[in-house]
């Protein structure tokens, strides 16, 4: 990994020069390997490189004939350089891709998504539990995957639950059960967690679901064979049944029709090029089958070549800081990269990644065969994910005009945000805010807002919160786009997701800001039936109706928004919803925690039997005293 960079390195510089002194620079700085990042006049990275002798790379930036065009415009912008020095080329390769993630400088070849792949988990408890893990790999068990999506996580999770009886739930929930839940009736878990089943039948359930993930279920079938055979000549019938029932599962799953190959495990990578625009698609291949594929679209300099964005691409998406306590890489990296045309440091890269893995890693080029047509799929699939990304971006920007003629700003609308509510009967009130630009929605900067301190069920105030929460901190200030973040940018409209009344109350919000320029105020109203296509528009001030035709993509746009922000809105509140509703009435009392609820659920045999105790019945459970047990009765009854 990299050297631990002096206190000093991540420190901007503090040089405001417009040009730079490059003979002075060049006279001290180092010729060992490490990582530089050139700063402009505005201490903003522009853009980090790394080298094995950083003298020489950085002196090529000042000769005359420099060459490219994009690197004499670079060269212009520079007005510091600082460097961090690293013990090898390998560990600068990491840090640079770790400071080009972290800075997103322009002039580097950007690969913006930057989310950990889901994975499946079996944990390494007394029970081990199924599940879905995303993020740091901290929690000791056997990891499966990556998956390109979530929704493949859960697909798998259902498929496993059908055929192995192993737990789901979480390990509050299993460390609570007195009884067998709903999932024991169901025939989809054994229920360790009351004693069901023995320790040993249940972690050999365990290891089949581990051979079984690892793409062995002929070798899973043919264990079951052997149980099944071996429990009916034990006259043991229940039990053989059982395994009978796990084998017609599992060769039905084997029939199911899968994208499969000879090759167990690889990535492949298409790309695809429109001018400026590219997209690089990933296809993983695991256990002879396509388990799913992702697109990405980097931002690339105009100059950048095919072989220089596949090269920024492997390190980007492979090269990460996430780690196991061995130093290694578990599951992320596969054991053969496949591109379309060979890039550089292709050695050095690969002899890298093996050791972040654990394992040997190949680049492979030139590909025959199965990985040609693997290619060809990948890269048909970058093409296919551009052209329906700039048909989606078009058909934004056209929807963008059209509201705009609507409301004929002078500069334009570049910029949306709306608002809803969303609660059940005063309860659990969660705002919404989302953003809209000329490219669709900007998840990034959505927000929720968790509302109290109101009357609950007024619509009204929780607006007001909601408001006062996203723009409270621009009060008194000018808007000047330069002098604020990404969410302190005011819109150019505001859409409210209800009548005048919820409309009022962002016009009275806003007239106590006093900024030099207030956002375009506009209440979304619902149809008499509440059917799309009815909905009217009212403008803040003048309070105008606007009906705008149903077949409008200006209304269109409207109704995206609006749904957008109460399905937004709507998640956030049935989430809060369900998180109060699992919570058990005794967590709610003061002093009871976690051992002595169990004590109190085992010892009685479940909440309704602790809700129907006395006093008397209380303070016999362990650990229950007397003023403990007419405490939870007071509480249990509303006294």
């Amino acid at each position: 990994m990299p050297s631990k960079p002096d206190d000093n390195v991540n420190k901007k510089p503090t040089t405001q020069a417009s040009t730079f002194d490059s003979e002075a620079f060049l006279r001290v700085v180092t010729a060992k390997a490490g990582v530089y990042r050139m700063y402009d006049s505005k201490q903003v990275v522009i853009y980090v490189g790394k080298a094995k002798d950083l003298k020489k790379r950085l002196a090529s930036y000042f000769r005359k004939d420099v060459g490219s065009v994009k690197t004499q415009v670079l060269v212009k912008q520079i007005a510091a350089i600082e460097v961090t020095v690293t013990h090898t080329e390998g560990e600068a390769l990491i840090l640079e891709n770790n400071y080009i993630k972290k800075y997103q400088p322009k002039y580097n070849i950007l690969l913006r998504d930057d989310k950990s792949y889901p994975y499946l988990l079996i944990t390494a408890h007394k029970h081990p539990k199924l599940g879905l893990h995303r993020g740091g790999k901290k929690i000791k068990g056997d990891y499966f995957g990556p998956f390109p999506t979530v929704g493949a996580v859960w697909e798998s999770l259902r498929l496993m639950q059908k055929i192995f009886p192993i737990r789901q739930c979480e390990d509050s929930y299993y460390r609570a059960r007195s009884r067998p839940c709903l999932q024991h009736q169901l025939g989809r878990c054994s229920a360790p967690c009351v004693d069901k089943i023995s320790e040993g039948d249940y972690q050999d359930q365990v290891n089949l679901a581990k051979l079984f993930l690892q793409g062995k279920s002929s070798t899973v079938i043919e264990q079951l064979v052997s149980k099944m055979e071996l429990a009916s000549n034990e006259l043991n019938f229940e039990y053989a049944a059982k395994y009978r029932d796990q084998i017609v599962t599992l060769r039905k799953v084997q029939q199911q029709q899968f994208v499969s190959g000879h090759v167990a495990e690889l990535d492949v990578v298409g790309l695809y090029r429109d001018k400026t625009q590219v997209c690089i698609h990933l296809l993983f291949i695991r256990q002879h089958k396509i388990l799913g594929s992702k697109s990405y679209f980097p931002t690339v300099p105009s100059e950048s070549t095919d072989s220089d964005i596949l090269q920024a691409f492997i390190a980007q998406h492979y090269l990460t800081a996430e780690t196991l306590t061995n130093g290694k890489v578990q599951g992320s990296i596969p054991k053969e990269i496949v591109i379309k045309e060979s890039i550089g440091q292709v050695e050095d890269l690969a002899t890298l990644l093996s050791e972040q893995a654990g394992h040997d890693v190949k680049i492979s080029t030139n590909s025959r065969s199965e990985r040609a047509q693997y290619l060809k799929l990948a890269g048909t699939n970058a093409q296919t994910a551009l052209v329906t990304r700039n048909s989606h971006k078009e058909s934004m920007q056209a929807r963008f005009a059209a509201l705009n003629e609507v409301f004929e700003l002078e500069n334009g609308i570049q910029r949306i945000e709306c608002f809803d509510i969303s609660h059940t009967m005063g309860q659990q009130t969660v705002a919404s805010n989302v953003v809209f630009n000329q490219e669709g929605p900007l998840k990034t900067d959505y927000r929720r807002y968790n509302v109290f301190g109101i009357t609950p069920g007024d619509d009204y105030a929780a607006m007001a919160f909601a408001l006062r929460k996203r723009y409270g901190k621009l009060k008194g200030t000018p808007v000047k786009p330069e002098e604020h973040s990404a969410l302190e940018k005011l819109p150019d409209i505001v859409f409210i997701d209800g009548g005048k009344g919820q409309l009022a109350e962002a016009e009275n919000f806003f007239s106590q800001l006093a900024l030099t320029k207030t956002p375009l105020l506009v209440g979304v109203a619902k149809g008499e039936s509440r059917k799309p296509g009815l909905e009217t528009l009212i403008l803040a001030g003048s309070h105008q109706l606007i009906s705008l035709p149903a077949t409008s993509p200006a209304l269109h746009l409207v109704q995206h928004i609006r749904d957008e922000s109460h399905r937004f809105a709507i998640t956030g509140h049935r989430a809060k919803r369900q998180k109060v509703s699992k919570k058990s009435r005794l967590e709610l009392i003061e002093g009871i925690g976690a051992k002595k609820r169990q004590s109190l659920l085992t010892f009685l045999g479940g909440l309704q039997e602790v809700i129907q105790a006395d006093i008397i019945t209380l303070a016999k459970v362990p650990g229950i005293s007397h003023v403990l047990a007419e405490k939870i009765h007071n509480a249990l009854h509303d006294k």
